[in-house]
């Protein structure tokens, strides 16, 4: 892209053409109608001459619009020399930085850009996020549905939300996940956890099916059911941790009783003469020998 030119020039507002037009939020649009007709135009759009003569905006859509709401027939631009594609970027990119785009606009405006052949890190390097952050708005294009979407636009689910929730996969887990989450019913923290819990069920289920010739698949999950699969998996591992806790209890006594014992002369005469003289290997390297 060149630099742009510092000129300020008034151009006829008929022959500017918006090639990347969004939608503005009614209130603030009211409010810079307002501000233009008392204050004036504090920034000038920026536009680039058109192939069919004219211009082409490249930033300023909510200024130009406010100029025809005001019965206007020129405006203060800049004029700089960009191609089209590069006008659509910057276009795209000035909608991204302001200060109350809605978290579905940032979502579509990052997809509108990888549909133009931008790869993850391309896009990332363009719009100033990182690539991870862009990589995880994609997987969100990709496999989200679009009641999620509607979720993270009205404010109920942020995006690292979104994001776990979209990666359960099918449409009635992410559906059951972001209904429990609105619900109040489970963290960030826990959505991961049920994932994962899902991801082994789905692949013991899978093998066993398999083993079976069988194909027949679950119920529908919901908001509850999901949180009552989370609940009995922390029971279970609690329950697992009491287990290995005592059989660590119970192997120390053992260790420990074992290290008495064969510190008696007479025992270890009385275990060789009954051809008892090894132990479990397991057992003798916690005690620190090797026979008895």
């Amino acid at each position: 892209m060149s630099e742009a030119h510092e000129e300020i020039v008034m151009i006829p507002i008929d022959a500017i053409q918006v090639i990347n037009p969004r939608k503005r939020n009614k209130r603030i649009f009211e409010e810079l109608v307002d501000s233009i007709s008392k204050l004036g135009l504090k920034k000038p759009i920026t536009v680039t001459p058109a192939s069919k003569g004219g211009f082409s905006l490249v930033c300023g859509q909510g200024r130009l619009e406010a100029f025809i709401e005001l019965k206007q027939e020129r405006i203060p631009a800049i004029v700089i020399e960009v191609s089209r594609e590069d006008s659509y970027i910057l276009s795209l990119v000035e909608n991204m930085a302001r200060r109350n785009h809605s978290p579905l606009e940032l979502i579509r405006e990052v997809g509108a850009l990888r549909d133009r052949g931008y790869n993850n890190q391309q896009v990332a390097d363009k719009i100033g996020f990182s690539n991870e952050y862009v990589s995880m708005i994609c997987t969100m294009l990709d496999r989200g549905e679009e009641r999620l979407l509607n979720a993270v636009e009205r404010g109920m689910i942020p995006h690292s939300v979104a994001y776990e929730i979209v990666m359960a996969g099918d449409t009635d887990t992410q559906n059951a996940l972001s209904e429990a989450y609105e619900k109040g019913l489970v963290t960030i923290s826990q959505i991961v956890k049920i994932r994962r819990i899902l991801d082994e069920r789905s692949q013991i289920g899978k093998t066993m099916r398999s083993a079976r010739g069988s194909s027949q698949k679950g119920l529908k999950p919901t908001a509850t059911s999901l949180v009552r699969v989370y609940q009995k998996e922390v029971q279970r591992q609690k329950l697992l941790v009491k287990k290995a806790s005592l059989a660590q209890s119970r192997l120390l006594f053992v260790v420990n009783a074992m290290k008495k014992l064969l510190s008696e002369e007479h025992f270890v005469t009385l275990l060789r003469a009954e051809s008892m003289g090894t132990l479990p290997l397991p057992l003798a390297e916690r005690i620190g020998i090797s026979e008895a």
